[in-house]
């Protein structure tokens, strides 16, 4: 659908008889201003020759003018009604795909009665709602990533607005995002989860399988070469947010230590172990255990 397109037709039965009746009455008061230009004329005349006073003319002049005026404000509101006619024809708007249209023949609309709505695809603006205890943390420019049920990254982005007022039902700071959105993953009023990167840092991760909780506390086997053989050993760990399916290990282990990512579930402090070692990006890396 293009712009201009019409896409419905209000009934303009009643809104062009208001027009014709403030029409007709316009071109009454015409008649007015001509009949009472026709007596100031004439009164300026006689006043002139003497022949009436002063507050004749000032009388006359003051009928001229009331009856300008009230053609001015007749011609106006005649212009405004023409407008209003307009817009009982309803075109679209602009480039787009039509939504869901909620009236059908014959339902009575007034002026805020949804009629449809027009989609442009392409951009769209995420609103993005912040806990008002991290609100003091927003910043232009923060990475966004939009995600799905999944936790899969649908669409990256990065803050460029941030609201001054934290909303008082819900006590959050509202931020925007500008997102492209080329492939048309996201739809409007959509809603997605938003992970706002606070900030970056290098560090080793850990897989979700491979930790036990253990009385609120989270612990992984390591592959450990002791001189006599490699022997698994429990460690405790201090772990933050899930990225994926990994733990962001922020105490515990250091680059370089063999983690038992499979087997566990049998396992014991000191029990031999083989390794076979895994690919892995985390910076620890990763071994079965046996």
């Amino acid at each position: 659908m293009t712009v201009g397109t019409p896409l419905m037709q209000i009934d303009p039965l009643k809104q062009e008889a208001t027009l014709s009746s403030q029409d007709a009455a316009r071109a009454a008061e015409e008649a007015t201003v001509r009949n009472a230009k026709i007596q100031l004329d004439r009164a300026q005349k006689l006043y002139d020759a003497k022949v009436v006073a002063k507050q004749d003319l000032d009388n006359a002049q003051a009928t001229y003018d009331s009856a300008l005026s009230e053609l001015k404000a007749l011609t106006d509101l005649v212009s405004q009604q023409n407008v209003e006619l307009k817009y009982y024809k309803v075109s679209a708007p602009m480039d787009g795909i039509v939504g869901d249209i909620p009236v059908r023949v014959g339902d009575r609309v007034i002026v805020s009665t949804l009629l449809t709505t027009v989609d442009q695809p392409g951009a769209l603006e995420a609103y993005i709602y912040v806990p008002a205890d991290r609100g003091s943390a927003l910043r232009l420019g923060l990475p966004v990533e939009l995600l799905d049920d999944n936790g899969a990254v649908v669409a990256t982005s990065k803050i460029t607005f941030i609201s001054p007022e934290v909303d008082t039902e819900t006590q959050t700071v509202l931020a925007k995002s500008a997102v492209e959105n080329p492939e048309a993953k996201l739809r409007i009023a959509q809603q997605v989860r938003a992970r706002v990167i606070w900030g970056t840092h290098a560090g080793p991760v850990i897989p979700v399988l491979a930790v036990t909780r253990i009385n609120g506390q989270f612990f992984a086997f390591l592959a450990v070469n002791e001189g006599k053989g490699t022997i698994a050993r429990q460690k405790l760990l201090k772990v933050g947010d899930t990225i994926g399916n990994d733990y962001v290990v922020i105490d515990g282990l250091k680059p370089g230590d063999h983690v038992i990512v499979s087997g566990t579930d049998f396992l014991q402090d000191g029990t031999p172990v083989a390794e076979q070692i895994q690919n892995s990006s985390s910076g620890a890396k990763t071994s079965n255990g046996r």
